[in-house]
């Protein structure tokens, strides 16, 4: 893990504030995760873009099925906080067992519902951190559009 107070660097150089500073919030709600079954630790940071942010933690269940990850977690409270008009412009992502862990793809399709398609998402990967739009980690986000 990359202590908090350090810059992360990802393949284009090192993370601007902003996006530091939401990997520190997603680095602290780990700390809150509940994962005694795998002891997968992860948090999640969301910059919304009403200016407020929101995180979320992993919280693990016997039944693998029913565990909800941090992402999830996150933008659940972010709907319940602010509403359904809510929109993401940003994503941080945080593992303290310092594995790989981009979004999974149940992820990827909950936050597609909210998340503006330029928004950076930074999470951690093989060599460092990464960040991409999202519109390139989820390039065919299921759409049902009622006529």
């Amino acid at each position: 893990m990359v202590p908090a107070d350090q810059n992360t660097s990802h393949s284009n150089g090192p993370l601007d504030a902003a996006l530091e500073s939401l990997l520190g919030m997603a680095r602290q709600a780990a700390l809150h995760s509940y994962a005694p079954y795998s002891g997968f630790r992860v948090g999640a940071a969301l910059r919304l873009t009403n200016g407020e942010t929101v995180t979320g933690t992993n919280v693990e269940n016997v039944s693998y099925g029913l565990t909800i990850c941090a992402e999830r977690a996150a933008l659940v409270q972010a709907v319940s906080e602010f509403g359904p008009q809510i929109r993401v412009e940003a994503v941080a992502i945080a593992n303290l067992n310092e594995a790989a862990s981009p979004p999974c793809g149940a992820c990827r399709q909950v936050l597609a519902e909210f998340i503006l398609p330029e928004a950076p998402v930074v999470f951690p990967a093989a060599g460092g951190m990464r960040v991409m739009p999202f519109s390139a980690l989820m390039p065919l986000a299921f759409e049902m559009k009622l006529k």
